[in-house]
Order: C-alpha cells, then structure tokens, then sequence
C-alpha cells in the first residue's frame, strides 16, 4: 500500500515542461511588452500628444483677451474698420491710405492759377511760380485754386485726418492744417474762415472752409492756396491727386 502511494503522482506538484519552456503560458500584455516595437512606439506617442499640448497652450495664449479690440485689415482706399474705445463705443479707425481729392469740393469749377515752384522745371516756368509781395519775389510753395469768375468756393479735406493748426493770419489769411497717415500734412491758406475747430477728426471730402482773400496774394482774389507736406519737406501737390 505504502508502494502503491509512493509510485503515485503528487497531485499538488505541478507538471514538468519541457526543457527552456515556462511552467505557465505568458499573458497577452507580458507578450505585447516582449515585443522590440513597443517601446519606441508608446515614447513617439507621448511625444506627440506632449507636442500638441503645447501648441494649442500657445495657441490660446496669443489669442485676444477680447475679440472685439481686434480690428480687421482692409484694403482699398477710403476703407475704415470698427475698434473698440475707452467707453466701449465705436471708433472709426483709417485702415489704409486715401488717394488725395481735389481741395475745391467741386472740381470743374476751381482750377490752378498758379503752380508749384518746381526747381527742376524749365527756367520759363520759374516765373508763373513765383510770388510778389510788396516788393520781394518768392517761389510759391504750394498751388493756388481760383474760379474764373472769381466767387469764393468751398474747401475740402482732400484727406481723413486730424486738423492740427486754425490760426487767423494776418498776411495768408484763415489757415487750416490737417495731419494724416504716413507723415503727411495738408496746409489751406486764404480761407475766409474755418468750419472746423484745431483738435477735430475729419473725413476726406468734408468742408472745412471757403476759398477768401489775402494780403500775400491779394491780386489773385478769392482763393485757395494749397500746401503739402510729407515728413516734413514740400512737395508738388499736382503730382498726388487722384487721377479719377
């Protein structure tokens, strides 16, 4: 009997295997993990998904704090977008340069009657551009505006800007200047007064006054006379007005 039980199998001992093989089978997730691929694989996601988090951080903190100050880009001249002011109300905002008007808000009725004093136009032109006050010549430094039958007319903005200076001159009249985009300014002598006071905002094409009289040119009567300035130099106010 005592044979018999000895020559029996332990039923608690586990069975034997052949040699190199496991007791047990591996699990699926030992065998995943036994593979060459699954490392390199799992370190290329997490970079990924660390990448994306920061791009999208990034991406939210360059966004505005609020839409509504963000103002859209416009082309094409005279074009104006919305921001918002200190008091939440609109302003309107100049989004790209204006093509310069003519400064008589009608044009076939004013026209030049005396140029720019060009130094490297042609010596004959020299003399219909210049000034004579009492008895001193000097180069006109802008262009002079009249109606042939010499009625006053009115002035505009030839610009959306700022008017900068109103002073009432005694030799040159009512003088307006209005500052715009780009370092340029616009100067209108002889006015006979100003519809405009110094600190307003005015669009291109509003009237800030009517041509009138003044000691410098008095002999060419009811008048406009034009100045331009860009950065702060002279320039020929012919060679800027629109075409159209």
């Amino acid at each position: 009997m005592n044979e018999s039980n000895k020559n029996a199998p332990n039923r608690e001992e586990a069975p034997k295997t052949a040699q190199g093989e496991p007791a047990q089978a591996p699990s699926s997730w030992k065998k995943m993990l036994s593979r060459r691929w699954v490392f390199p694989a799992a370190y290329v996601a997490a970079a990924a998904i660390i990448l994306t988090l920061v791009w999208v951080y990034q991406d939210t903190d360059q966004q505005p704090l609020n839409p509504q100050n963000a103002v859209n880009d416009a082309q094409g001249a005279g074009t104006t977008t919305a921001a918002e002011g200190k008091d939440g109300e609109a302003v309107e905002v100049i989004a790209s340069a204006e093509n310069m008007i003519w400064p008589a808000a009608d044009q076939a009725e004013a026209v030049i009657v005396k140029s720019f004093f060009d130094a490297e136009a042609p010596e004959e032109e020299h003399a219909a551009a210049m000034v004579q006050y009492n008895d001193t010549f000097t180069p006109n430094t802008g262009i002079d505006l009249a109606r042939q039958d010499n009625k006053p007319f009115d002035v505009q903005a030839v610009q959306s800007g700022q008017v900068t200076r109103v002073e009432e001159h005694p030799v040159n009249g009512t003088v307006v200047e209005i500052t715009h985009a780009g370092e340029l300014k616009t100067v209108y002598q002889s006015l006979s007064g100003a519809a405009v006071e110094e600190g307003s905002e005015v669009k291109q094409g509003d009237v800030i006054g009517q041509a009138g009289r003044s000691e410098f040119e008095k002999d060419l009567g009811n008048h406009l006379h034009f100045e331009v300035y860009q950065a702060g130099n002279l320039v020929n106010p012919e060679t800027l007005f629109s075409k159209k």
